[in-house]
C-alpha cells in the first residue's frame, strides 16, 4: 500500500496539535485524547514519512527540521480540507452551483422575469439553467433527474415528488375591438354561449384547461386553428379568428395597450391556474428548495398580488 494511502487527515491534524502545544500531553488534552493512543498515531505518521517528526527533550517536544518543513504543508491540507467540507456544506443548503430549473412555456417567460433578478440578489453564488418543456415532460425529467426542480402548472401526480404550491393565476377574455363583447361594460358567462374560443395545441396542459372551461359555459373550442403558443392565440384573436381566454401573467407581460384587444374578467367565471415549485423527496437539496419557495412567494406576494393570488407564508415543513 503506497504512502498516501496510509495517510489520514486525522494524523495530519494530530501532529499540528503537538507542534502547536510542544507538548504530547497538552495537545492530547486540546484533542480529548489520552496520551498513549495520540503518541501512537504520531508513530505511525513517522512509519508512513520515513522519518521523525519531534524530539522529547526535558523542556518539552521540539519539532524536528524535517518535521518544521512539513509544517506549511500540513497547515495547508488542513486549510484545503476546512474548504472541502465547506464547499460541500455549502452545496448541501444549495446556495451555490448550478440548478437544473425545468418550467412550462405557458408560465415560465412570463414569471421569470420577476423572481430571478431578486434571487439573484440573494444567492449570488446560485446559478439556474432553464429549459422549457409541457408540464407532463417536466414531471418526467423531474423524476428521472434530467431536472434538480422544476416550475409547474398542477396537478403534479407523483407520491416521489415534494410539491410547493406558489400561486393561483386567473384567466382573462380577450377579444377584439371588433367583437360584439368588446364594448360591452359587463361580460357574463352567458355571453359566451356558442362563442368559438381558440386554444393552444393539445399536448399542453393549457389546452385541456381551456377544453373543460368551455364545456362548463357552453363556448364551442376551435379545434380547426389552434394555436402553437399563446403569442399566436394572441394575433389570432386580433385578426378575428375567435375570442380566448389567456393567463393573467401572460397578459400583464405581453397586452400592454388594448387599442387590439379588449381585455375582460367574466363574470361567473373563476377558472384558475395553480403553480407551484416541485422537487424530489430525496433531494440533497430539499432544505434549500423550502427556503427558495419562501423566497418566491415573499417576491409574488410583493410584485405581482394585483395579478395573481399568491400563497402566503413559509413553505411547510
Amino acid at each position: 500500500m503506497d504512502a498516501i494511502d496510509r495517510l489520514s487527515l486525522k494524523q495530519i491534524r494530530y501532529f499540528l496539535a503537538v507542534a502547536e502545544n510542544r507538548s504530547f500531553r497538552q495537545a492530547a488534552l486540546r484533542l480529548n485524547l489520552t496520551q498513549p493512543t495520540l503518541s501512537n498515531q504520531i508513530s505511525l505518521l513517522e512509519e508512513i514519512l520515513g522519518m521523525p517528526l519531534f524530539e522529547r527533550t526535558k523542556n518539552g517536544t521540539t519539532t524536528t527540521v524535517a518535521g518544521r518543513e512539513l509544517l506549511v504543508n500540513a497547515r495547508r491540507i488542513q486549510e484545503e480540507s476546512r474548504s472541502f467540507i465547506a464547499r460541500a456544506e455549502n452545496l448541501v443548503s444549495g446556495g451555490v452551483g448550478t440548478h437544473r430549473l425545468g418550467v412550462p412555456p405557458t408560465l415560465g417567460p412570463y414569471l421569470l422575469p420577476w423572481i430571478l433578478t431578486p434571487v439573484h440578489h440573494r444567492y449570488q453564488d446560485l446559478k439556474l439553467y432553464v429549459r422549457e418543456e409541457v408540464p407532463s415532460d417536466l414531471e418526467i425529467g423531474l423524476l428521472n433527474g434530467q431536472y434538480d426542480l422544476i416550475l409547474s402548472t398542477l396537478p403534479i401526480n407523483s407520491s416521489e415528488l415534494t410539491v410547493m404550491p406558489l400561486f393561483r393565476e386567473p384567466l382573462k377574455l380577450i377579444v377584439s375591438r371588433e367583437h360584439r363583447l368588446a364594448d360591452k361594460a359587463r361580460i357574463d358567462r352567458t355571453d359566451l354561449l356558442g362563442e368559438p374560443i381558440l386554444t393552444i395545441s393539445e399536448h399542453h396542459l393549457f389546452h385541456r384547461q381551456i377544453i373543460e372551461l368551455c364545456e362548463s359555459i357552453g363556448a364551442q373550442v376551435r379545434r380547426d386553428y389552434e394555436g402553437t403558443s399563446l403569442d399566436t392565440l394572441r394575433q389570432m384573436v386580433v385578426m378575428g379568428m375567435g375570442s380566448a381566454f389567456l393567463p393573467a401573467l401572460y397578459v400583464k407581460s405581453e397586452i400592454r395597450d388594448e387599442e387590439e384587444l379588449r381585455i375582460a374578467s367574466v363574470e361567473g367565471v373563476n377558472v384558475m391556474r395553480h403553480h407551484a415549485i416541485v422537487w424530489r423527496n430525496s433531494s440533497a437539496n430539499k432544505g434549500f428548495y423550502r427556503q427558495l419557495t419562501g423566497e418566491i412567494r415573499a417576491i409574488i406576494s410583493r410584485n405581482l398580488a394585483d395579478v395573481v393570488i399568491p400563497i402566503r407564508g413559509e413553505p411547510s415543513t
